[in-house]
């Protein structure tokens, strides 16, 4: 197993990507702290990390708050006595504008700075909150979830891309300061993925048509298909084990070839 005996937190992983992440984990071995304000959703978590035969906790915790970020953490080491892995994966757009375009010169003041809370200031206080526990122990790998929206924004979303560029800059600022302590920090840029993200905008759309929007946003990657919570997993064991021991201030692309655009179909025949 690639995560065998590790501890680990997930951020967020009560539901989507954050849960596939969890789940990932737990196959591999690892003890899971699951994260999340939704508490009913992150106990259940917890039992299918168990029913894999691994361990963890279920911890409510707003990862926008420095108090509850450091008594989670507290928390984590008391049961297991460590932080191996942190996966700062916690993040959405909220507000009173979730499910709209939001126009730079119309997107209110309260939205901005909650979106930016949930998406970037809950990466640097979980990472602060971990890193004296991993610098102790010479070791540690950290993982922020970012969005190809970064770079390449379908719409626009300025403070959820902003914040998620953010992220990109954090993970190169703290991959530099903390390599010395054999800190590795990484980050992991997902495209079009299939989760309760899109839930605000299609949740008076009929189930057909919500598998239509899915198929036509697949064709817009090479891949043609929208990405899986299990595809972001893979790419977070591979980052958070030895496979990567030589990787750190890296962003990979987890988005099925975007934001390149599909090329001509191919003649097989």
């Amino acid at each position: 197993m690639l995560l065998s005996n590790q501890v680990a937190i997930v951020t967020g992983a009560a539901q989507g990507i954050g849960k596939g992440i969890a789940l990932k984990f737990a196959e591999e071995g690892c003890f899971v702290a699951i994260a999340d304000i939704r508490d009913e959703h992150a106990r259940e978590t917890l039992n299918e990390v168990k029913s894999i035969g691994s361990d963890g906790l279920a911890l409510s915790c707003d990862v926008t708050s420095s108090g509850q970020v450091a008594a989670m953490v507290e928390e984590v080491i008391g049961k297991f006595g460590r932080v191996d892995i942190l996966v700062n994966n916690a993040g959405n757009i909220i507000g009173s504008h979730a499910a709209m375009l939001n126009s730079i010169g119309t997107l209110p003041e309260e939205d901005w700075d909650q979106v930016v809370a949930l998406n970037l200031k809950s990466a640097f206080l979980c990472s602060r909150a971990v890193v004296s526990n991993m610098r102790k122990n010479n070791s540690g790998k950290i993982v922020n979830i970012s969005s190809l929206g970064a770079v390449h924004p379908p719409k626009a979303q300025p403070h959820y891309h902003a914040a998620k560029a953010g992220i990109l800059g954090l993970t190169y600022d703290m991959a530099s300061e903390l390599g010395p302590d054999n800190i590795r920090v990484n980050a992991i840029m997902p495209g079009p993925i299939r989760t309760p993200f899109y839930d605000p905008m299609l949740k008076d759309m009929p189930e057909d048509e919500v598998e239509e929007f899915f198929r036509n946003l697949g064709k817009l990657a090479p891949l043609q298909r929208v990405g899986t919570p299990a595809d972001i997993a893979g790419a977070a064991v591979f980052l958070a084990s030895d496979l990567s021991s030589y990787v750190t201030g890296a962003v990979l692309p987890v988005s099925g070839g975007m934001p390149l655009s599909p090329g001509m179909v191919s003649n097989k025949g």
